[in-house]
């Protein structure tokens, strides 16, 4: 579980907020952002002191560089249990403030402060703690000097669980085996909002921080709001040979899951597609590789969820919310829990979803061991119900009819009502044909007999399996061959809609497609 928090002070998020504070603590008549120089002055010196003390590394993001590569490579080298592992400076985008020049009704100026955006420095403390292992906080170097906690929950669950001496195997940032699931997954629950609150107090301590002691007795301390929350859920293969195989099953399988009727499914929320108060966002399917692993994204306004094959070894299922709004829940860290719950609860959805075209191979021996001849314990060869046979076929669709029946039904039941599916009069069917039809449905836990009586029930597989054969032999082979046997196309639906008539002075309306839109993108 990945997590991006917003630390910020909340009196200084407004232009008021900023003029209260040259005001009060800075006990300047004018307002103005000029003031606020020395301050970023005094942070940066701070800064720099901190790591020349410190013999800190210090790095200058080029345009480019990943910096959790830089981190990596950092932290091959770091021995020590906990500290800062190096320094980063990069210029990045972010709000600001500015103070502009205004005239009033006699021409005179005054300046007038306005929140805009521009490129600043900021500085990334690259940490390890004991707790949360590796981590970062990074300051903006202006006003009102904001910053962001970026934690791995993953890591403190591997950290916590060493130190209760829980056996695992790690896979990057995740679990590959455990002892005891059940205890791992109470050291998780254990993550809160106060948790991670502390590392931020504990840190903010140690590193050097832009407001003084006078600041903060006034009031003005940093808080924590949730900007990013990432859930993610690592399911190991039994087989990682046949991963990449069954992950492209998925993909191929899947390309509608964006689709606003399919994703108010994953996520249990609903869409409103039209009037005033539509649901906004872009609702798609996006099927991204990098390098030669795909990845399936499904994307819910400002969520996405993203599946892909980790290592050729496990799945992995990840729900990212980026503006905890789009679940109208607010941003503070007492929220958290209601986020978890919908973060996994979203990844558990998109993975049943799956599972409704997963493993053919699977699929392929069931349907096997129903149309193929089957040999017992005791080593009795009962042949196999054939599919698009009118014999198995009556038998399937019989099972459907016993299913009502509370006290099941008997051999001359059978006899009888197959013989009518078949056309045929029951009594040329013999009671041994009836006795080797039962033999095959039982032999396949289609049905099972009532103990003490000569009577036999539907099982829910029999159920099951019955009710999608049929469907399948009536709904789709036959009818999809008269089409094929009759010779001629199919019309398309615009083909089937009477010509508009129009008037000569009259242009024709242009048809519209009025089914959302779909995106499948291949990068």
């Amino acid at each position: 579980m990945r997590q991006l928090r917003n630390v910020y002070v909340p009196g200084l998020q407004y232009a008021p907020g900023l003029v209260a504070y040259v005001h009060r603590q800075l006990g300047l008549p004018i307002a103005s952002t000029a003031p606020l120089a020395r301050i970023t002055d005094r942070f940066a010196a701070a800064v720099h002191r901190f790591a020349d003390t410190r013999r800190i590394p210090w790095v200058d993001f080029v345009k480019g560089q990943r910096k959790d590569d830089v981190m990596h490579e950092y932290l091959e080298h770091f021995a020590a249990p906990e500290g800062v592992v190096f320094i980063g400076r990069a210029q990045e985008k972010t709000p600001l403030f500015r103070t502009e020049k205004r005239r009033d009704a006699d021409g005179n100026s005054y300046p007038w402060i306005v929140k805009t955006t521009g490129m600043v420095n900021h500085y990334y403390f690259y940490c390890v703690d004991a707790d949360f292992g590796p981590f970062f906080l990074k300051f903006c170097s202006y006003f009102p000097y904001n910053a962001k906690l970026c934690i791995n929950g993953h890591h403190w669950a591997q950290r916590q669980a060493a130190r209760a001496g829980l056996g695992f195997t790690a896979l990057d940032n995740a679990f590959a085996a455990v002892d005891d699931p059940d205890a791992l997954q109470a050291i998780c629950d254990r993550l809160t909002g106060p948790r991670i609150d502390a590392l931020l107090r504990k840190w903010l301590a140690i590193l050097p921080d832009p407001f003084t002691d006078a600041d903060r007795d006034a009031g003005y301390r940093y808080d924590l709001s949730i900007l990013q929350a990432e859930f993610s859920l690592t399911q190991m293969l039994d087989a990682p040979v046949s991963g990449r195989v069954f992950f492209e099953q998925v993909i191929r399988d899947n390309l509608d899951l964006g689709r606003p009727d399919q994703v108010q499914l994953v996520f249990d929320r609903r869409l409103m597609r039209r009037g005033p108060r539509a649901t906004p966002g872009r609702f798609r399917t996006r099927v991204i590789t990098e390098g030669v692993i795909p990845s399936l994204h499904v994307d819910y306004k400002h969520t996405t969820i993203k599946q892909y094959h980790k290592e050729g070894r496990a799945l992995r299922t990840e729900t990212t919310i980026n503006d905890t709004r789009d679940f109208h829940l607010g941003k503070r860290l007492t929220h958290l829990p209601a986020l978890r719950e919908i973060g996994f609860h979203a990844n558990r959805r998109l993975l049943r979803a799956g599972r409704l075209s997963h493993d053919p191979i699977t699929g392929a021996d069931v349907l096997a061991a129903i149309t193929g001849p089957v040999t017992t314990a005791t080593g009795t060869r009962v042949p196999g119900l054939r599919f698009a046979d009118q014999r198995s076929h009556a038998l399937l669709s019989a099972l459907l009819v016993f299913r009502l029946h509370p006290n099941g039904f008997t051999n001359k039941d059978l006899r009888n009502l197959t013989g009518e599916l078949r056309g045929l009069d029951p009594g040329t069917v013999s009671t041994g044909q009836m006795t080797y039809d039962l033999r095959r449905l039982k032999t396949r836990n289609l049905i099972v007999r009532i103990e003490g009586t000569h009577r036999y029930q539907v099982t829910n597989h029999g159920l099951d399996t019955a009710k999608f054969l049929t469907c399948v032999h009536d709904r789709v082979l036959r009818t999809g061959l008269s089409e094929l046997a009759a010779g001629q196309p199919r019309p398309a639906a615009c083909d089937q809609l009477p010509p508009p008539t129009a008037s000569p002075s009259t242009p024709l309306p242009t048809q519209r497609n009025s089914r959302p839109e779909i995106s499948s993108s291949r990068t």
